[in-house]
């Protein structure tokens, strides 16, 4: 296949996107899997100049090399004793360990990989002959037993799908989860994320300063309309404010005319007395989306569910794009 150098599968990603070859996000949003998804994953191993590993010798000789490197586990995700060699791309190692993080964080289980690189004459029976396994590109994730769990998984998967950056498979023969990532389209992925956090933490600490700054004032204004106060602290959500001040998320935005969900900490909010808006106010409440939010993140801030989202804003699947205005269905907030 060549040498295995990033920089040259680059220009060939390039040529691909030119082609058309490159995946693109309406033929994905499916975990059904299809020889075009076959496809789209061997042109992502092509345009990465990665090689298919032979045997046992030619994974440990890549090891060596650093083209490979070996997934341990941690308190977040777990190698099943099945997995034939623990080593893959660093990309994807990364990709792991991310969504092993939100995994557990998201539904209390520890994440399950059920395989990593296998060198060709180590496949199993059922697999393609088109696999990208031996490359190191793809691994197998065990599918829970508990349903909000895959559901929670599935939608993570088919976001990434939508943003171009990975090809996951539902699959039966055992029920697990294939994914082939596209190392470099992800790496810029992440890195998005990243300057988008940096960006938004520089904006919180500015915010910070300013409320700090006029938080006696606030107060003040806050008593004379009969409502109450309250200093944000580090960790709180509009969610966990309505919830222990027995109001609503729609009536603190529409008391501190706040667009959307984002707070800050030592911000002042005022809290409303009467703790609600009416209903025609609360079924015109939007959120407009911000960089590196996804749809999971905005139904836990609003006390809502994705389905629910997806009802109230028309959406197939999970895509959402920064400065989108969804609307948040009433009955949740």
């Amino acid at each position: 296949m060549g040498r295995d150098g990033i920089r040259a599968g680059v220009l060939v990603f390039g040529a691909l996107l030119a082609a058309g070859l490159a995946p693109s996000s309406s033929a994905a949003q499916s975990l059904r899997g299809s020889s075009r998804s076959l496809t789209a994953q061997n042109a992502q191993a092509q345009a990465h100049d990665f090689t298919y590993l032979r045997d046992a010798a030619h994974v440990r000789r890549f090891v060596e090399l650093g083209y490979l490197v070996p997934l341990h586990g941690n308190r977040d995700y777990d190698i099943d004793d099945e997995v034939s060699f623990p080593y893959a791309r660093p990309q994807v190692r990364t990709f792991v360990e991310r969504l092993a993080g939100q995994y557990r964080r998201a539904c209390g289980e520890v994440m399950v990989v059920t395989s990593l690189t296998r060198a060709l004459n180590r496949q199993p029976p059922n697999a393609s002959s088109r696999s990208v396994h031996p490359t190191g590109m793809a691994v197998d994730l065990r599918r829970s037993n508990h349903r909000p769990c895959r559901a929670w998984l599935e939608d993570v998967l088919l976001s990434l799908e939508a943003n171009g950056v990975l090809e996951a498979t539902r699959e039966s023969r055992p029920p697990h989860y294939h994914i082939a990532l596209y190392p470099e389209p992800y790496t810029r992925y992440v890195e998005g994320l990243r300057t988008g956090a940096v960006q938004a933490a520089e904006t919180r600490v500015a915010a910070a300063a300013d409320a700090a700054e006029a938080a006696s004032a606030e107060d003040v204004v806050a008593a004379a309309e009969g409502g109450r106060s309250y200093r944000v602290r580090s960790g709180d959500a509009l969610w966990d404010i309505a919830r222990a001040h027995g109001t609503t998320i729609a009536a603190i935005q529409q008391s501190n005319n706040l667009l959307g969900s984002r707070i800050h900490p030592g911000q002042v909010l005022t809290i409303p007395a009467g703790g609600g808006v009416g209903v025609q106010q609360a079924m015109r409440l939007r959120y407009r989306v911000q960089r590196g939010d996804s749809l999971w993140d905005i139904a836990r801030a609003h006390g809502t569910t994705i389905a629910a989202l997806r009802q109230s804003n028309n959406l197939r699947g999970s895509r959402i794009y920064p400065g989108q205005v969804l609307t948040i269905p009433a009955q949740f907030r």
